[in-house]
């Protein structure tokens, strides 16, 4: 299968911003310093992982790799990106070495990683890369900027589906507060992995096929201020095709409804009352209309419920209302009782189900304390906090260099939470009697894997005494070639299916690892040998002091 074929019929387009530039300086002149000191030749494993899981959660959701797969596949130094590195580097470099780093491609590398969409915890390695050392660095910073954006937006996403219930329906809503066109095409792709249902991102409606969604704002509302303001007022019938008014059947409601639900007709806005029948008119089978632009009490649930009836009468149903402001757990109880003593009075049971769409500046608190109230909404329109992760703008994933030549390295710290676990590893997930994973274990390439129904010593990697047996019932390897001689090796899967798995790795977590106080952490684990190895490799590199 040729990479175009590949590219054209399985992967979406790549983002043009992501090319070889986008990296660290630091990233070509160790390149240099590689290639000046003869270690073309050299063969290196890296490591790609986070140290601790965000959020204050104990778990994290992987994400982005095909985009990493999408930059493996299209890494090439243009002739425009060897001129400016020519005249931007120092004039001592060789120009030698710029006929070697055009040439350069990923043909020469392997990349292993764990299934996009997977959860996952710290330590564990999200992505192996074994290549030429030169052209494995040189991938650092864009793997990077790649997977910890994405991993972070797709575990914000994933724990707010967790705490909203798999019952209301999530949009996200962040275009304009993300951090840029690609932070908000990258925050509606990743929110939509971690189990939103849509987006009102068009673009990336388009780009990655999320389910589009979206209202009207209150300039809408605001632009117009009396019933004159309505330039068309009839509409066909759905099923009879008889012109009705729809301004004389919605003024007919409203005048009826008044008593019913002790709102004034003078308290309420005749301009609201103008936009609402404008757009019902607009968008008759989608009716979904902004109500608190004045009062939601007063004039918003009047005015909609008028022309939501007024267009039953014409043969269409609204879809409900959005509350962008105010008291959101007692406005949507208000809405949902009004729905209702509208549906009995006048035997329209479909009236009471309408639905109740809830957006302003919502974040996972809000949620919570939402349930706790009692409230009556369908679906969060959530934008500021989901998109720019406000609780934690970044997730941290580092990329170690784990063994050159064959030969282990570590890299050591006086904060063991920094010192890296050295060598070719596998990771496996261990799963428990009652089918719940249970532990992730690292081990030596070299070791046999672990096998179910027999005794398996987990030790801390850096914790003498913490250690534990453990006989799974089910042992999962993490790690698939995702790419291989200058070919991807397992075809990425469509967006819906990273989605649908999400869900599913996050059902194999007891409840407690992902509830929102004080959860358990989850346990990561060395194989007996591997803590052998990285002790004995710890002491032979660390220092020894002297007293005097």
């Amino acid at each position: 299968m040729s990479n175009d074929k590949f590219d054209e019929k399985t992967m979406a387009r790549q983002n043009g911003v992501v090319q070889p530039l986008l990296t660290d300086l630091y990233q070509i002149t160790m390149a240099y310093a590689y290639w000046k000191s003869g270690k073309v030749n050299d063969v290196a494993v890296f490591d790609l992982f986070f140290r601790t899981n965000p959020f204050q959660g104990e778990f994290t959701i992987f994400a982005g790799l095909e985009e990493c797969l999408k930059f493996l596949q299209n890494f090439h130094y243009s002739d425009s990106d060897i001129k400016y590195l020519r005249e931007t580097l120092p004039t001592t470099i060789e120009p030698e070495f710029f006929d070697y780093l055009k040439d350069l491609t990923c043909k020469d590398i392997t990349l292993s990683a764990i299934e996009e969409g997977s959860v996952v915890f710290p330590r564990v390695p999200l992505l192996r890369v074994e290549g030429p050392l030169i052209i494995a660095q040189l991938l650092e910073t864009t793997l990077l900027t790649l997977v910890n954006f994405a991993s972070l937006m797709a575990t914000n996403a994933a724990r707010y589906r967790m705490f909203a219930g798999k019952n209301i329906s999530l949009l996200e809503f962040g275009l304009r507060r993300a951090q840029g066109p690609d932070g908000g095409l990258s925050a509606s792709k990743y929110s939509y992995i971690g189990g939103f249902d849509g987006t009102s991102n068009v673009l990336a409606g388009k780009m990655f096929n999320i389910p589009v969604k979206g209202t009207h704002a209150h300039s809408y509302v605001t632009s117009f201020s009396t019933l004159d303001d309505i330039q068309r007022v009839t509409l066909q019938h759905a099923q009879t095709h008889q012109q009705c008014n729809l301004l004389e059947i919605a003024m007919e409601w409203r005048n009826r409804l008044s008593p019913l639900l002790d709102a004034s007709t003078e308290e309420a806005s005749d301009g609201e009352l103008a936009a609402l029948i404008s757009y019902a008119l607009a968008f008759p089978t989608g009716f979904l209309a902004l109500v608190d632009t004045y009062d939601v009490k007063r004039s918003g649930l009047l005015n909609f419920c008028a022309v939501a009836l007024a267009l039953h009468d014409c043969g269409y149903r609204a879809v409900g209302i959005r509350i962008d402001s105010g008291d959101l757990a007692y406005l949507s109880v208000l809405a949902r009782d009004t729905f209702k003593r509208i549906a009995d009075t006048h035997d329209l049971p479909w009236f009471a189900k309408l639905t109740i769409v809830a957006s302003n500046d919502i974040n996972e608190e809000t949620i919570l304390s939402l349930h706790e109230q009692g409230h009556a909404i369908d679906c969060f329109g959530i934008g500021t906090h989901l998109v720019t992760c406000q609780r934690q703008p970044a997730l941290g994933c580092v990329y170690k260099l784990v063994e050159i030549n064959g030969q282990p390295r570590i890299k050591l710290s006086q904060d063991v939470g920094k010192v890296t676990i050295p060598g070719h590893k596998e990771a496996y997930r261990l799963f428990g009697a009652d089918g719940h994973a249970l532990i992730d274990l690292l081990q030596r390439s070299s070791e046999a894997a672990p096998e179910v129904g027999q005794k398996v010593l987990c030790r801390h990697p850096f914790q003498e005494s913490k250690r534990a047996y453990v006989i799974p019932s089910k042992v999962e390897h993490l790690y698939k070639v995702y790419w291989k001689d200058g070919y991807v090796s397992i075809a990425p899967k469509p967006l819906s299916e990273v989605r649908e798995r999400v869900q599913a790795s996050l059902r194999t977590l007891r409840q407690d690892i992902k509830r929102n106080l004080n959860p358990t952490p989850y346990k990561v684990a060395v194989s007996d040998d591997l803590y052998t190895f990285i002790h004995d490799l710890w002491l032979q590199n660390a220092p020894i002091g002297e007293l005097s």
